[in-house]
């Protein structure tokens, strides 16, 4: 299949009444490429309805590689129901979302986000702490005789991607999966791997583990609280999603990191860092 083509992100004649995510579930899809770096079927494609057209990404439930840890197609759910706590959250974290049928069966369609390559996030540094504007992670092998020191910017964009992450337990935050765009908003993307009953939490956003959680933060995860409720609307959309086990684990871990008013630590128990880091 051919490398992806690039489609710009809106038609300029866009009907501005139409949501991103009634295009992306309504919307005509075409493959365009396929994005061969990841280990599922991820496939670049256009949608088009009404009018309008975008970019996005089509990963299809039966290009889901079986994991050992994760009931096997459940992937596209759990990418929904992230960029679902995400939209509760207001934060804006993860690109517009959807679960529909297409060219392949059944995936999750995400609108395609052309990251701001010039943007740092991550860095190595040989320094024995990280400097100002960053927060330490831990050090990193850089071959035989040499380590340095892997650090993440400290802004609070990528604060709340943290909390974030550790609501829904994601257990895959690689440097890829961190899309700056355009004009400073922060996308993560890649959320299969998540919403495990177990923690799962592998991260590269370590550096604030044990801190006290910013007042934002605990107004955010107190309001997901009441989100959550049984019976409420977003605990009724993420019982489609997700298994009754699993909605009560994120109530858990929302009520657990109220608890604490801290951001969590690596367990131990678990690789913090996932693999490849990037």
């Amino acid at each position: 299949m051919p490398a992806p083509e690039r489609i710009p992100p809106r038609s300029m004649t866009s009907p501005e009444t139409m949501s991103d995510t009634e295009l992306l579930a309504r919307g005509e899809l075409t493959v365009r490429g396929r994005v061969r770096e990841a280990s599922n079927a991820v496939l670049y494609c256009s949608v088009a309805h009404e009018g309008r057209e975008a970019a996005c990404v089509y990963k299809p439930v039966a290009g889901e590689q079986p994991l050992w840890d994760f009931p096997d197609g459940t992937l596209a759910q759990r990418e929904v129901a992230a960029y679902e706590i995400s939209e509760a959250t207001g934060w804006g974290l993860i690109p517009p979302t959807v679960l529909r049928d297409g060219p392949y069966g059944e995936g999750m369609v995400q609108l395609w986000i052309e990251a701001d390559l010039g943007a740092r996030l991550l860095a190595l540094t040989e320094d024995e702490e990280a400097g100002e504007g960053w927060k330490a992670v831990g050090p990193a092998q850089i071959d035989e005789d040499r380590t340095a020191l892997l650090v993440h910017a400290d802004t609070p964009e990528l604060r709340r991607l943290a909390v974030l992450d550790a609501v829904i337990n994601n257990g895959d935050r690689k440097g890829g999966h961190l899309l700056p765009a355009p004009g400073g908003h922060l996308y993560g993307i890649d959320h299969g791997v998540t919403f495990h009953v177990d923690d799962k939490l592998r991260t590269l956003l370590w550096g604030w583990a044990g801190e006290e959680l910013p007042a934002e933060a605990s107004a955010v995860l107190t309001s997901l609280g009441h989100s959550l409720a049984p019976g409420a609307p977003l605990a009724t959309r993420l019982a489609e999603l997700l298994t009754v086990a699993e909605v009560a684990a994120v109530r858990a871990r929302v009520e657990a990191l109220l608890a604490t008013g801290r951001h969590p630590e690596p367990s131990g128990q678990w690789p913090a860092i996932p693999w490849p880091p990037v």
